[in-house]
């Protein structure tokens, strides 16, 4: 017995170990995804890229970023002779086409809000110990020419000639995501680009808010004329247009809720149920719509035709009603309800089997009957109509000529089709185009999807799926039905909601899917052909895990009740859904389908809008589901604290939702050294104060240094250059070194940046000119002046306050010591210091040389660098004139749409955004708040662009007697004020002061 057990020990652990481990990998490589510096997911580029050409087919650089980077290369190349060259090239590129890469962004810890950007991609130690000992002094280059600042040469300086020191600044901790690992890595790479699945194989993807507050929205069409609007038509009778920036009009395109039939039951199928647009609506101007109506007690299907009003295309004429045809529904349920024009032009009208359960009536059910319309799909000719019947026959209709059959049959043997579509074919071939798909409804057992033909026999009630209902119709050898491409059981759901084949652009890996769902169950499903066989396979659909769907404005959670799918005029695709399926329930909403694996080119999907005449006023779209990258982070936040005015007691913030907090690298000073010693500082002289900057010099041995250093466990004494208001408020960098000991030195890239970003606060700004580009020889930088520092107000600070002020200035002097006067390296034996004539020269390939655009973008939404007290200081002079303008400082007055930088620490550079409406000054929210909307601030105060914007307060709340007059506001970067930007109305939000924007100019 115990032989046995061994055994069976010794069989089942490896299995056991294995299974763990895969496990493992799953969670570990399920944290993080491809992703590129602009937040998006990677894509294969038009043009095959000539510098970084590894990633030609799957990344995240087109042909101009590819050139971009091919000039920084040359640019620092010029630094080196021949042996230089031969040597360093490799790092160099390698290390800059990592922007290429498609996990860019983990490379640059971009995924985590929590840690700083990196200026340069993370390495693998071997890899980084390498290019330490060959091409170590090449860092100061790579950082300058990658945007960083020139003060990080003193930073360079101290990390250059100890590899732990130089590793630790590079290297990126994770062994399966670093440079270069991360591309030879095999089973992280065999999906790369594909949609990802979860283990039992389920596509995973995301979702987008696109409009909300919807009464159980039963169908969304397009106008297919260039405007991109889209239609969307709720159960009640009402049609909305939509504009193609989410907006939508306040007055209906139709209303019909005085002669729709519906109720608040839940479930109630009876109401509005479809529009559909003429093909050539621009011209011809005619919309048909399908509703419940009652006649004299008499519940009856009536599609009505209806005209464009003449004088606004967004609505149409409600007298203008002409009934195209009315069906006589037996019963409230069963009532179809599709509208759909085909690629031959002509109208496709889809009901159902007049009700009840099993298709009662008669001796085969109204499905199989032919002289009945119930449980058909027919088909019509509404052109030419104006002057005679509403309708005529197509020649070429199937039973055209049959005795006793109705001539509109297209297609029979249907139960009650809900949503159905047609192929757009594919982009490049056409293949498929015209194919008209639907979800019809089973009865007790299966849902099926059908592919619709001239003069098919659908089965039912014969069959139900692939089963048979009724036995004795089932075996009749005159059946002669079609079945379903594919049917699925109850357990899957209980009620089908047909859906679209994807042609769209943006998405290229979702090309020739088939996406459905269930209305009971809530279930996301997929059917991709297989072009060989002819047969359909099935995947599931789930949402995307938090990290998988981490992009900006996308959602991975649905409303359960999924009414309807729908594309629009790109091909993308959609579905409607609500939480309460009832009509009068505003808990609908609309979400765009996303894949986050792939995207097309950029530029490739870029659609201009046809402009659109509105009568009437925008309602502006405000999404309610929180995104996904706006949820709590899973690790602790840097903790802030804000105080009192009057007292030194510390004051817990009102609790709300923790936003994500994206900090971008800091820009570190140089290290300075003065150059002759200075009278003690006052008001005016801390302005004034000279200083220089020492580089250190490329020496093989050192010389002896003629100034006194400053030792690490200096403390810096700082000088009142202003008044701030008796409150204390602590950075979230200053409160997380005052948490740490002053002995304790932490090595690493977070380190080192967030000891540059103190520096940075409790430094002053450097002024340099632009540097030599011949390395070898010092660097000389004009003398620089200092601006005011930032310095505890002139009254008794509490102890607290005083014991976190020397925790704070000993940790830096101890992080960030002061260098001596003359640093020495040893100079690379392949750096020439000046031009030879029998210097190497590469050849550089032809090239474009213009520089890309700017990089804005990469100041992410949420960055936060530093935390500011509360202070209504203005360091900006704001220039208006007119009647009615308030006055500002000297007098002058103020343009409604003037801003102002409200800043506690005394930089007229930044702080919290206010700007001037209606006579009095208020906050802007952060909602939706961008680097764009930042540079429209930015240039109204003279200065060029926004280094970063700042959410949720970062630069200080305003009192809760200011208003706040702004929000959800949306720029292109082209506006002269805010008031021109997409917004809310003046006044009216949905946010806290805790909320309240701000920017730093630069």
């Amino acid at each position: 017995m115990t032989l046995q057990t061994c055994n069976l020990h010794h069989a089942v652990l490896p299995h056991l170990l294995l299974l763990v481990l895969l496990l493992l990998l799953h969670v570990l490589w399920g944290c993080c995804h491809p992703q590129c510096l602009d937040y998006k997911p990677p894509f294969e580029p038009r043009q095959p890229l000539v510098f970084c050409k590894e990633y030609s087919k799957f990344g995240c650089c087109d042909l101009e970023k590819d050139e971009a980077i091919s000039v920084k290369f040359y640019t620092i190349m010029d630094n080196f002779d021949h042996s230089g060259y031969m040597t360093c090239a490799k790092y160099i590129r390698s290390i800059l086409c990592q922007e290429c890469s498609p996990y860019a962004a983990h490379l640059y810890d971009a995924e985590d809000a929590n840690t700083p950007m990196r200026m340069l991609p993370g390495m693998c130690g071997d890899y980084c110990s390498d290019y330490w000992q060959q091409c170590r002094y090449t860092l100061s280059l790579l950082l300058e020419e990658s945007g960083g600042p020139q003060q990080f040469a003193n930073m360079t300086a101290t990390i250059e000639e100890d590899r732990r020191k130089f590793c630790n600044f590079l290297e990126l901790k994770d062994k399966q995501y670093c440079y270069p690992n991360v591309l030879t890595n095999a089973a992280l790479n065999a999906n790369l680009g594909l949609v990802s699945e979860d283990p039992k194989g389920c596509l995973e993807l995301c979702l987008q808010e696109v409009a909300n507050g919807l009464r159980n929205p039963v169908a969304m069409i397009h106008a297919n004329d260039g405007t991109h609007r889209f239609f969307v038509a709720e159960q009640l009778g009402y049609v909305w247009v939509y504009l193609a920036n989410g907006s939508r009009i306040d007055r209906p395109f139709l209303n019909l809720t005085h002669a729709v039939l519906t109720s608040p039951w839940a479930g109630d199928e009876r109401g509005f149920l479809c529009i559909a647009l003429h093909p050539r609506i621009t011209t011809v101007r005619k919309a048909y719509v399908y509703y419940s109506v009652s006649v004299k007690k008499e519940e009856r299907i009536r599609i009505s035709e209806f005209t464009l009003s003449a004088h606004d295309d967004n609505q149409l004429d409600h007298s203008s009603e002409r009934t195209i045809l009315e069906v006589v529904e037996p019963a409230s349920n069963h009532n179809g309800g599709q509208l759909l024009f085909g690629h031959d032009g002509y109208l496709y009208i889809f009901i159902g089997d007049g009700g009840r359960a099993g298709d009662p009536f008669g001796k085969f059910g109204n499905s199989q009957n032919k002289s009945t319309l119930l449980g058909k799909v027919l088909r019509v000719d509404v052109d030419n109509n104006d002057d005679g019947p509403p309708y005529s026959i197509p020649s070429d209709n199937p039973f055209l000529r049959e005795k006793e059959a109705r001539p509109e049959i297209y297609a029979f043997g249907v139960r009650n089709m809900w949503r159905c579509s047609i192929d757009r074919g594919d982009p490049a071939t056409g293949r498929g185009g015209g194919r008209m798909f639907c979800g019809d409804v089973g009865q007790n057992k299966y849902e099926e999807v059908d592919l619709i033909v001239k003069g098919g026999n659908y089965g039912w009630r014969a069959k139900e799926g692939f089963s048979c209902y009724d036995r004795k119709l089932c075996h009749n050898s005159s059946l002669d039905d079609i079945l379903p491409i594919f049917a699925y059981p109850h357990k899957l759901g209980k009620s089908v909601t047909g859906g679209y084949i994807y042609r769209g652009c943006q998405m290229p890996n979702l090309n020739g899917l088939y996406i459905f769902g269930d209305f009971m169950s809530g279930r996301l499903m997929s059917l991709k052909e297989n072009v060989t066989s002819g047969e359909w396979l099935y995947n599931e659909i789930c949402m995307g895990r938090d990290q998988t769907c981490r992009f900006p404005k996308l959602i991975n959670s649905y409303y359960k009740y999924i009414i309807s799918f729908a594309e629009d005029e790109a091909g993308e695709l959609y579905f409607l859904a609500t939480g309460a399926a009832s009509a009068t329930a505003r808990a609908g909403v609309i979400y765009k389908i996303v894949d986050p694996s792939r995207r097309a080119a950029p530029g490739k999907c870029s659609v201009k809008p046809s402009p659109v005449k509105i009568k009437g006023k925008l309602i502006h779209f405000y999404p309610k589901e929180e995104f996904v990258i706006n949820k709590k982070p899973t690790t602790t936040p840097v903790p802030t604290t804000t105080t009192r005015k009057t007292t030194t007691t510390t004051k817990t913030p009102p609790r709300r939702k923790s936003p994500i907090i994206i900090i971008k690298p800091p820009m570190p000073t140089r290290t300075t050294i003065r150059k002759t010693p200075l009278p003690p500082p006052t008001k005016a002289t801390t302005r004034k104060t000279t200083l220089q900057t020492t580089r250190k010099t490329m020496r093989k041995t050192p010389p002896a240094p003629t100034k006194p250093t400053l030792k690490a466990t200096t403390t810096i004494k700082t000088t009142s250059a202003t008044t701030i208001k008796s409150s204390t408020v602590p950075t979230p960098v200053q409160m997380s070194m005052a948490t740490t000991p002053a002995t304790t030195t932490p090595t690493g890239y977070l380190t080192t940046i967030m000891t540059a970003a103190f520096s940075r606060i409790a430094q002053t700004p450097i002024i340099t000119t632009p540097p030599t580009r011949r390395h070898g020889r010092p660097r000389q930088y004009a003398p620089f002046t200092t601006s005011q520092p930032f310095t505890s107000p002139q009254h008794p600070p509490s102890p607290s306050t005083t014991s976190l002020k020397r925790q704070q200035m000993a940790l830096t002097s101890a992080r960030y010591p002061e260098p001596p006067g003359a640093l020495t390296t040893p100079l690379p034996p392949y750096w020439s210091q000046k031009p030879t004539a029998s210097g190497f020269k590469p050849q550089r390939p032809p090239i474009n040389t213009t520089l890309p655009k700017s990089q804005e973008e990469r100041v992410w939404l949420g960055e936060k660098l530093e935390s500011a007290g509360e202070g209504n200081q203005v360091y900006k002079r704001l220039r208006g004139r007119g009647r009615g303008h308030k006055r500002g400082r000297g007098g002058r007055r103020l343009r409604v749409g003037s801003v102002r930088l409200v800043s506690a620490d005394g930089l007229s550079d930044r702080g919290r955004v206010e700007i001037f409406i209606r006579g009095e000054w208020g906050t802007v929210c952060d909602d939706l708040f961008n680097s764009k909307a930042g540079t429209v601030v930015c240039r109204q105060l003279g200065f060029t662009t926004a280094l970063a914007v700042m959410k949720r307060a970062a630069l200080g709340e305003a009192d809760r007697s200011v208003r706040i007059l702004l929000d959800d506001v949306e720029c292109e970067g082209r506006e002269r004020s805010l008031l021109e930007c997409k917004r809310a109305r003046v006044g009216k939000h949905n946010c806290s002061h805790g909320e309240d924007v701000g920017v730093i100019c630069g």
